[in-house]
């Protein structure tokens, strides 16, 4: 398989003797390429409705506030211009280390939300409005505190938006993000893991159900019930994940991607495709390669 550009892998300013990393800017316009890094990101953005936010598979246009966080290392993320003509947008980026929770600390009871909040957010997170309202008070002077103090709001910070995880949008597919997928449920875990490895391929009903030893009809509901999703909508999902990796990471043409990803013809694919993202396979593809580039 060939492969394209890749996107630029950013050394960010964080060092190891410090618990985050903290950037407040006043600016007019965004830059800066699409990137991935290894730190984990907390990104605010005011007044810049119009902006395009691109994060995995998941390509939206901002309002006038914007708050995403994003813990998988290797999602690439974006946000670009676009539409937007503010002269006065407010950017605040923090930075911080996975190792900052070591492993026993994160799985202390008090941080429970915060360790689910963190999982979640490697498909990236977007917040909704009450969550910025909720913590946007301690994100606005956190730039100009130091020491202890500003680690203890940063915590809290990360705490207060943890109780909002339920009412928070995954942005990018977890095929595209390569996370695996987790389930409280065995059964719900041993069907998604056959339809990871089996997704290039037909997948009945009757095979998954029979996988669990339930009917059907009585897996259908199941499922639903366990995961918010219709079987069918999760199997096209994870399928699409996959088709829009390729169409970043490969030189694969749109045909190729579609049988290899399990679509059964072209056209079904492409509209598929476009209800999804709002765009083409082609498009989608091209809105990459533009904002990559060559380390």
């Amino acid at each position: 398989m060939k492969h394209n550009l890749s996107a630029i892998r950013e050394i960010t300013p964080l060092s190891k003797e410090d618990c985050f990393y903290i950037a407040d800017r006043q600016k007019t316009e965004f830059t800066y390429p699409i990137h991935s890094h290894n730190e984990f990101e907390l990104n605010f953005i005011a007044h810049a409705s119009g902006v395009k936010r691109i994060v995995g598979d998941s390509i939206e246009i901002i309002g006038e506030y914007d708050l995403v966080l994003i813990t998988g290392e290797d999602l690439e993320h974006v946000w670009e211009q676009y539409e937007c003509r503010s002269q006065h947008i407010r950017e605040i980026t923090i930075q911080f280390s996975s190792e900052l929770f070591f492993a026993d600390f994160i799985r202390k009871n008090q941080f429970g939300t915060i360790r689910k909040m963190l999982e979640q957010a490697q498909n990236g997170l977007s917040f909704p409005i009450e969550a910025i309202l909720q913590v946007f008070r301690l994100l606005d002077t956190l730039s100009s505190k130091q020491g202890f103090y500003a680690v203890l709001d940063f915590l809290a910070i990360l705490y207060e938006l943890s109780l909002f995880c339920d009412k928070a949008r995954t942005l990018s597919s977890s095929s595209f993000a390569k996370i695996g997928v987790k389930s409280d449920s065995r059964r719900v875990q041993k069907v998604q893991e056959y339809i990871n490895a089996h997704y290039r391929e037909e997948i009945r009903l009757n095979e998954l159900s029979g996988l669990i030893n339930m009917t059907p009809v009585a897996f259908s509901r199941f499922f639903k019930l366990r995961t918010g999703e219709r079987l069918t909508d999760y199997i096209i999902d994870i399928r699409l994940g996959h088709a829009t990796r390729l169409l970043v990471d490969s030189t694969m043409s749109i045909s190729e991607i579609c049988y290899t990803c399990g679509f059964n013809n072209i056209s079904n694919f492409n509209r598929i495709f476009k209800k999804r993202k709002n765009c083409a396979p082609k498009d989608f593809r091209e809105n990459y390669r533009k904002k990559k580039m060559v380390v």
